[in-house]
């Protein structure tokens, strides 16, 4: 069954010495786009994060949040960049040199600036930090399937209520289109004989003009086609796999056929059935626009 492209889900693991926090939330989009806001501590495993979600969301606009918080009482490695503080030192050297001002920098100067010193965890921390953001983004991007796969089912429901109609009225149309022909040759026979009535008309010349005119007003490939895309239109409504796009794409040949059966048409009864048609038609437009 198709899904919905809106969804939301919001999970935490944690242990005795971390928390992870995460929420997803997704929303309509042409294609897949990921955003990711993940702390400078989980920074390296965000590639992962996003693999994960993309295996189980192929469409829309997804923003994801985690959180990390230490709550034991193990402390994290501090660490010193070296060969920044030395950066900052020469930087600062040069800038004294520059202004002609004696060098001052000490060490409680070098301190304060951004980078100096970092806290890190060791490799164990990491192995325990990396399996609670799988266990949190797991269960997060669960949550947004399930919520995406429920209002799918609703978006099915609501499409195959306006698929219907339009089938009911495409069989409406088929079997005014049996008797618009034959009615059409009667008027345009009628016409002839009222206009040329006091002069010979070549019988095999109008049998052609009206063959002619026949062919003209015939809609029943348009009908064929029509009908043929309503059905690939359901079955594709029982695929599992993201199908928004195909959805979409069925969808604008069955406009273009209900355009040309009504471009074709000379009869009122069927315009005002084209005109029903394409309003319902119009409906699955907007909806399928939330199919993933």
């Amino acid at each position: 069954m198709i899904k919905s492209m809106t969804g939301f889900g919001r999970s935490m693991a944690e242990s005795e010495n971390y928390a992870i926090n995460v929420e997803i939330k997704s929303v309509n989009h042409r294609f897949c786009e990921l955003y990711v806001r993940i702390p400078k501590q989980l920074s390296l495993f965000e590639d992962s994060v996003k693999k994960t979600i993309s295996s189980y969301i192929r469409r829309g606009k997804v923003d994801v949040f985690i959180s990390f918080e230490q709550i034991g009482i193990k402390k994290p490695l501090l660490k010193v960049d070296k060969e920044l503080a030395i950066a900052y030192y020469n930087a600062m050297s040069d800038l004294a040199h520059a202004c002609e001002l004696p060098p001052s920098v000490e060490i409680n100067h070098l301190a304060k600036m951004p980078g100096i010193f970092t806290l890190e965890s060791g490799e164990d921390d990491q192995e325990e930090i990396e399996a609670l953001l799988k266990e949190a983004v797991g269960a997060a991007v669960n949550g947004v399937v399930s919520m995406r796969i429920t209002e799918g089912e609703a978006l099915a429901s609501d499409l195959l209520n306006h698929l219907d109609l339009v089938a009911k009225a495409t069989h409406e149309i088929e079997k005014l289109a049996s008797t618009v022909v034959a009615e059409q040759k009667q008027k345009l026979e009628q016409r002839i004989s009222l206009l040329l009535e006091d002069i010979d008309v070549d019988q095999n010349r109008l049998a052609n003009e009206i063959a002619f005119f026949a062919d003209k007003v015939d809609i029943n490939e348009e009908l064929t086609r029509l009908f043929s895309h309503i059905q690939q239109f359901r079955q594709t409504l029982q695929s599992n796999e993201s199908v928004g796009r195909k959805l979409d794409f069925i969808l604008q040949e069955m406009l273009r056929e209900i355009n040309t059966i009504g471009s074709k048409s000379n009869n009122l009864s069927i315009n005002n059935l084209v005109i029903d048609t394409k309003n319902e038609l119009e409906k699955i437009k907007e909806q399928v626009q939330n199919v993933e």
